[in-house]
């Protein structure tokens, strides 16, 4: 165990998720921040537990010829951003290594190598910022939180952010300090304002200001909205009340006070509403470089249905309607959904449908309903996909998955748990959203895998389903033998002549029990019962599987192609 306040030599071998470096000392695992691969420093040790340790740099012995100088003056205390010490080349590299490694050692995968879209510039790429706002000595100040903490560093030039955003910061800060509006106390919890939101259009330029406040009102808030109108594309105004404790931003309702409350953008040739709880990837370029590439994955055709289970305002699902046949968004924020629909609506698309609801509960409704969907489009939230999405897409068992991800370790977790479900990774690409700090987004396509199940069947059952007329098979849908799905192959063999019958399957029917399968059978229509396909009984087949096992494996019926 290393000693605390002791000064060791290190050699910086590799990176955590969150970009400090790693060093082994007597065999012990150092987190170091501000560190680059490759550099040979001494390190103090500021805590030290049994396996592993913390420390920071005192001296760097040999430099890397990817450190830089920091071109941020506040980038050590900042907690935004984590990598002004490198330049851009070794922090790509590294990002591409954080999703090949979690895809490997998480997900089971084997890759050499995952590709990442680049970003062209570092600089003022963000279309939206959301500064924290605290006082001290009775001035008001914003910036962005100390790492790990809720200090407030303040910032009069953020590097990745539009000029326009840190001028509203600028004049909303001095509007405070001028009329003595009080600044949200987070432990007293006192005080007004707690976050000035800025949202910038990167092509309509319109620029959206949100104020975060504890309270429904702003004092002399027409002499801000003036002085608001000196910033390029100011466009609206909008309280969002959030008068609850806690650390969330934005609250539940929302007041205009100025302009329309929303403003206009444009992504993949598409023009886009934007509220301020609308879901919007923060940089332009790069999100229409990765939502293209989602798009190529899909390989979409005009006879498909996409189903996009996180969607948005829309801007995955709607970029993809044009090369589908039909497009399902699936949105939990409904005034996202409303926006998502006008902005069909506003850009003439007419083969798109949108629903309200949690990810996985709707898609369930959905195979509930009917729905058949041949591509699935998932861009969950840092935690990924939560059990019912993971069973959704078990039931859809669409041809093709496609994942945006935000978080690898998460995007590699569900990418082995699809797998046990009959898919397998094509591809898999990283895209830097995020220059300057940890965060990277991926996208891998998954197939499901060409399955064959084999089925021996007597001469009647065998000769009908021959003839081509439409026929149900039953079976227990358990793990005694293998899960069928969709696009599935059966090789049927006539146990009287040897001969076999290859049928795709083109419908799963699922039911509780046999009980249940039977009282619905008539309504399939399919003109025959179990005792022509499988020669058994509901009495037989209770012979083999308990009311235990049924409850827990369900039943399902087979329609085939």
């Amino acid at each position: 165990m290393l000693i605390k306040n002791q000064v060791y030599e290190a050699e910086i071998c590799d990176y955590t998720a969150e970009g400090q470096g790693i060093a082994k000392v007597e065999g012990c695992a150092v987190f170091i921040p501000n560190a680059v691969r490759g550099e040979r420093v001494r390190v103090r040790i500021e805590k030290a537990q049994k396996t592993w340790a913390s420390g920071k740099i005192v001296e760097i012995l040999e430099k890397s010829p990817h450190r830089v100088n920091r071109e941020c003056p506040v980038a050590k205390l900042c907690g935004g951003c984590d990598f002004w010490h490198m330049d851009y080349e070794e922090e790509t590299r590294l990002k591409a290594e954080r999703v090949r490694s979690c895809l490997n050692r998480i997900g089971g995968e084997k890759l050499e190598n995952v590709p990442i879209l680049s970003a062209p510039t570092c600089y003022g790429y963000r279309n939206k910022a959301q500064y924290p706002v605290s006082s001290h000595k009775g001035r008001a100040f914003a910036g962005f939180f100390k790492a790990g903490t809720h200090s407030v560093v303040e910032n009069d030039s953020c590097r990745i952010l539009p000029e326009e955003m840190d001028q509203v910061k600028d004049i909303v800060i001095a509007h405070m300090n001028r009329f003595r509006i009080p600044a949200y106390d987070e432990t007293a919890h006192t005080g007004l304002v707690r976050h000035i939101y800025v949202r910038r259009g990167a092509v309509s330029k319109q620029v959206l200001v949100c104020l975060a406040v504890n309270g429904r009102k702003l004092p002399h808030a027409p002499e801000l909205i003036e002085s608001l109108k000196k910033v390029p594309g100011f466009t609206t105004l909008v309280l969002s009340v959030n008068t609850k404790k806690g650390n969330t931003i934005l609250g539940d309702e929302f007041i205009t006070l100025y302009g329309p409350g929303t403003i206009e953008d444009t992504l993949c040739g598409l023009v886009f509403r934007l509220s301020p709880r609308s879901f919007y990837q923060v940089n332009h370029h790069q999100a229409q470089r990765l939502y293209q590439a989602a798009i190529e994955q899909a390989g979409i055709t005009k006879a498909d249905t996409v189903l996009d289970l996180y969607c948005g305002v829309g801007t995955i699902t709607l970029a993809m309607a044009g090369a589908a046949g039909k497009v399902i968004g699936v949105e939990v924020i409904e005034q996202a959904v409303e926006d998502a629909k006008e902005n069909a609506k506003r850009n003439g698309i007419d083969n798109a449908e949108f629903f309200c609801g949690d990810a996985g509960a709707a898609a369930l409704e959905l195979e509930k309903q009917g729905v058949k969907a041949d591509v699935v489009v998932v861009d969950p939230p840092r935690k990924g996909l939560n059990a019912d999405t993971i069973e959704a897409l078990s039931r859809f068992a669409p041809r093709r998955i496609v994942y945006v991800s935000c978080d690898p370790a998460t995007l590699a977790r569900d990418v082995a748990l699809l797998k046990e479900r009959g898919y397998v990774l094509k591809n898999a690409m990283a895209a830097d959203l995020f220059p300057r700090c940890t965060h990277v987004e991926s996208v891998v396509c998954m197939v499901r895998e060409q399955v064959i199940h084999s089925m021996k069947l007597h001469d009647a059952p065998f000769q009908k389903i021959k003839s081509g007329e439409k026929t149900i098979e039953l079976r227990l849908f358990d793990e005694k033998r293998q899960k069928i799905h969709p696009g599935d192959q059966i090789v049927f063999t006539n146990n009287a002549t040897g001969e076999t019958l290859t049928k795709t399957v083109a419908k799963l029917h699922r039911f509780d029990s046999f009980e249940a399968l039977y009282q619905v059978l008539p309504l399939l229509q399919c003109g025959y019962t179990a005792e022509d396909i499988d020669t058994a009984s509901p009495s037989d087949m209770e012979q083999y599987y308990s009311a235990e096992e049924q409850k827990m494996y369900g039943v399902v019926g087979i329609e085939l192609c």
